[in-house]
């Protein structure tokens, strides 16, 4: 999921070419779903013959993405590989230990949580920061990557975690390296955080002065890997999308409950996979060898863990500050002699791998900036224009209570000024004033992440009230305005709609019922069209892999579920639900709007809308919870 200072800020897509406005009409929309019935695969786009990277290697990177995201697309007449039905005797076990290593137990806060800001505040200004001690790590993951309830039906028992992950497999595992916590350690040290004990899992002590070398006083580091198999036992080849939208809801898990205790957060992506590895203590998992082909049988090495980021975090209002990467890279260099206590669990008996997925991540990892990156940056407010959109919750009770729902009424409508508030909370620069425009990720969470937005949104809207029927685009990084116009259909207006706040980049397309399309486009999904409005996010692929590298590929990825992760909480906040859509059609979706090639591509949907509960299905509490593994 990015760069590390000034040079993220590339111009990577055309956007200042000259765009014609025409109007839309209800019969334009009905225009529209016949696209559907005739786009029979996915369309490949070959990529360009001249290579733009500076090397075969780059190109071959690149390559290999481009092939991985055709291949993985979903068409009308033919899903991505994956499994034939499920094999339940080998679903992977949710809860990565490592054992004989010793367990520190985190402190369970009060439901009720007296001191925690209200979710709205937080968009705001952060509250004063918090010292570093157990109570406010318990804090973090508590609100962040914790167990939220469990689920019983008949002799079904399943957990729910406060950061969403597809098909609730969640791949992500996360480690903290900090410097020494009273109560927890009396060293600087590597932890697994083992969600389901809601404890630390001790990996190893570090050198004492490894933070007051490199990072600023009272700030630690969040890690994150990915276990592909556990979402490639369920969806298959497209599993590697699902794991990085993970990566960016855990991200943007971390950053909010930070934010709720006066922390800052920052993507360090200056650090190669290399750099991460060591980092996190996984360079001690066997190497995987990749088969040639799809294969099944004993495979333990497939359960490695894949590094795919590490945050920064510190306290708000600390100023701007470098991190020396190159010399941080060398004092890593030692971590491989460190002492690592614990062996991971196995997961499953036996597997299945998609050597594609594989493949794949090994051409997106990234290599170090061997450089001195700017960390901080100014914090930008949100805009806000209704505040009586908000049903007043606390961030814990937001964070905690949001869940991911499984069928909506198709009957609550949305207040269009509740519309226009929950786009404003989605805007990647907060509020811009002078003239300025959206682009820069500086207002919550969007600031965890180091480069410019690149990640659009095409809305169809449902039922709002005061807002017609139809389709609509948000633009989140205003340079790319422009092309977006040109590349687009001919027949979209592009006009503001009636009320929406002159900074808020929302613009009508086509006006038209479009409930039918985005059920379609959706996997033939209901809760596509019984909400209030559903989105696809676009985002610039090609340009940004052959001008920044391959391993921006994860990063869109990223961006996407940082994104959904603040739809999944406005939502909550507002009274409704959300619900991230990973299966949809691919290229019919670019069809609809007109997009050809490579260049903008949708990377994952959502729908958000009034929740129907399952009466048969029992909550429990997250702690202690029932004794069973998933």
């Amino acid at each position: 999921m990015p760069l590390t200072h000034h040079s993220h800020r590339l111009p990577v897509c055309l956007r200042h070419r000259q765009s014609s406005t025409l109007l839309s009409s209800a019969a334009a929309a009905k225009k529209l779903v016949p696209f559907l019935s005739m786009s029979t695969s996915s369309q490949q786009t070959p990529a360009a013959t001249s290579p733009l990277q500076d090397s075969d290697e780059k190109q071959e990177q690149v390559t290999q993405v481009l092939k991985y995201h055709n291949q993985t697309k979903h068409s009308f007449n033919n899903y991505a590989r994956g499994p034939h039905g499920l094999d339940w005797a080998n679903q992977p076990n949710p809860f990565r230990r490592y054992l004989s290593g010793d367990l520190l137990p985190l402190l369970h806060p009060p439901e009720n949580e007296v001191n925690s800001p209200s979710y709205l505040s937080v968009f705001s200004s952060f509250p004063k920061p918090e010292p570093i001690s157990k109570a406010s790590i318990s804090q973090l993951f508590y609100n962040s990557l914790a167990l939220s309830a469990w689920k019983t039906t008949g002799f079904s028992t399943w957990s729910l975690r406060v950061n969403p992950s597809s098909g609730n497999l969640h791949p992500t595992e996360a480690y903290i390296i900090a410097p020494p916590v009273n109560a927890l350690s009396d060293h600087s040290f590597v932890a697994h955080y083992a969600a389901k004990e809601h404890a630390l899992e001790f990996r190893a002590q570090i050198p004492s002065d490894f933070f007051a070398c490199f990072f600023p006083e009272g700030s630690f580091l969040i890690g994150f890997s990915s276990i592909f198999w556990r979402e490639a036992w369920k969806y298959g080849e497209r599993a590697f999308r699902y794991c990085n939208h993970d990566v960016g809801h855990a991200v943007a898990a971390v950053s909010m409950a930070a934010a709720g205790l006066g922390w800052d957060a920052r993507i360090l992506d200056g650090l190669g996979c290399e750099e991460l590895k060591k980092l996190m203590g996984l360079t001690n998992l066997s190497d995987f060898s990749i088969p040639g082909r799809p294969v099944r049988g004993k495979m333990p090495a497939i359960e490695f863990e894949h590094p795919d980021c590490v945050l920064l975090v510190f306290p708000s209002g600390r100023g701007e500050f470098e991190v020396d990467y190159e010399n941080l890279s060398i004092a890593l260099s030692r971590f491989a002699n460190l002492d690592w206590k614990g062996k991971p669990n196995a997961l499953s008996k036996e597997h299945l791998c998609w050597d594609i997925i594989y493949r794949t991540a090994k051409a997106t990892e990234k290599a170090l900036i061997t450089c001195k990156g700017q960390v901080a940056e100014p914090v930008k407010s949100s805009r806000t224009i209704s505040e009586n959109s908000y049903e007043g919750f606390s961030l814990t009770e937001v964070v905690r209570k949001r869940r991911s729902a499984v069928d909506m009424d198709g009957v609550t409508s949305m207040a269009r000024e509740t519309f226009y508030q929950i786009l404003l909370h989605c805007m990647p620069s907060g509020l811009v004033e002078g003239g300025s425009k959206q682009r820069r990720q500086l207002a919550l969470p969007f600031r965890v992440l180091p480069w410019d937005s690149e990640v659009h949104a095409v809305l169809f809207v449902h039922r709002v009230v005061g807002l017609p029927n139809g389709l609509y685009f948000l633009v989140r990084n205003e340079d790319h305005l422009d092309e977006l116009r040109m590349v687009t259909r001919s027949e979209f207006s592009w006009v503001k709609p009636d009320g929406c706040p002159d900074d808020l980049p929302l613009f009508e397309l086509l006006q038209g019922d479009c409930r039918e399309l985005s059920r379609r486009l959706s996997c033939h999904q209901d809760i596509a069209s019984d909400g209030c409005f559903s989105l696809g996010m676009v985002a610039c692929l090609e340009p940004n892999l052959r001008d920044i590298g391959a391993w921006m590929y994860p990063r869109l990825f990223w961006e996407t579920g940082v994104l959904g992760q603040v739809l999944y909480l406005e939502a909550h906040a507002v009274g409704v639900s959300a619900t991230g859509i990973g299966c949809f059609f691919d290229d019919p979706v670019h069809e609809i709007l007109g997009l050809k090639g490579l260049k903008y591509q949708s990377l994952y949907h959502f729908t958000v809308g009034s929740p129907v509960l399952d009466k048969r299905i029992m909550s429990l509490p997250a702690y202690p919870g029932p004794d069973v593994e998933a």
